[in-house]
């Protein structure tokens, strides 16, 4: 049994990972306008203009990490619909 896993899987597995810590990163990005008002509070809309900058970047990201793990998906089916050639 080989050591270590071909590149294709192990690059597989670390976007699915990636895709699956997502929403935790999602929530600490969008809880860090809380942390800010330590002192005087900050103006509204630097607060929603943070929150939409992260709302695109998440979409973006997800968006980056599906279309890759897709495209291994179609990938791997075709090879087994051509048996493997």
């Amino acid at each position: 049994m080989p050591v270590f896993v071909e590149r294709k899987t192990y690059r597989r597995r670390r976007m699915a990972d990636g895709a699956r810590m997502l929403p935790i990163l999602g929530a600490l990005l969008f809880c860090m306008p809380l942390l800010w008002a330590v002192g005087a509070p900050p103006k509204t809309t630097l607060t929603m203009f943070y929150l939409f900058v992260v709302w695109i970047a998440l979409s973006v990201i997800s968006a980056v990490i599906s279309r890759h793990l897709h495209e291994n998906d179609s990938g791997s089916q075709s090879d087994a619909e051509n048996g493997g050639r």
